[in-house]
């Protein structure tokens, strides 16, 4: 898989730097498109371990998301976020749904009230990871909800940014926009360079724990 450099260079300022139990990437790691996606091991909402590494293999997407964001109640709302995920399922993409909101803040849920939320919306990611340090989010530079990567079988970054072209929490503009993280995966399938591998992020600033201060 590979992008063209005056891609990268043209879109690359759009996505400056804003767990249940998680692992520390390596403080040199960074997510680079085109280079390996940082790892991490967490423990999602049913008490599984998810480790990237063992993911190789398969296409993975990670979703950053707070329920009560209204940019991230526009995809769920209007069933545009799980038609994605079914779609995605369907073809084999391992989908993780992370909350990356610190206790006390928006967003922030138990295991038992992110399956509640699940299954409410109808929603089927393959697993659901509560990052309540910002472990995994800081370490891919999430900024908002929705905040969306792919990575492909080979474990590199292929896509990350918003979820598409329309920045708005309004339903009505899902309709005629370009789905970016479709787009990225269809893709990887037929085997393509990600068209659009940067996209600028939209929606809720993440909800982190305030970093520890030396």
């Amino acid at each position: 898989m590979f992008v063209t450099r005056r891609t990268i260079l043209a879109m690359g300022a759009a996505l400056s730097a804003a767990a249940a139990t998680a692992v520390a990437p390596a403080a040199s790691a960074a997510p680079d498109i085109g280079k390996s996606a940082p790892a991490f091991t967490a423990i999602d909402t049913k008490g599984n371990e998810v480790t990237l590494a063992d993911l190789r293999g398969k296409v993975v997407v990670l979703e950053w998301t707070n329920h009560q964001c209204p940019y991230v109640r526009k995809h769920y709302g209007a069933g545009n976020m799980q038609k994605l995920q079914a779609e995605a399922a369907r073809d084999g993409v391992v989908w993780l749904t992370i909350i990356s909101s610190h206790p006390g803040s928006q967003g922030h849920v138990s295991p038992a009230e992110a399956d509640r939320l699940t299954a409410s919306r109808d929603a089927s990611p393959a697993h659901v990871i509560l990052d309540e340090k910002g472990t995994i989010g800081r370490a891919y530079k999430a900024r908002t909800t929705p905040h969306m990567v792919v990575i492909d079988r080979d474990g590199t970054l292929v896509f990350m940014g918003g979820i598409d072209d329309r920045p708005t929490a309004d339903k009505a503009d899902i309709e005629g926009a370009t789905n970016y993280v479709r787009a990225a995966l269809e893709a990887v399938k037929s085997g393509q360079p990600v068209e659009t591998p940067i996209a600028r992020p939209y929606g809720c600033s993440i909800k982190y724990a305030p970093e520890a201060r030396s």
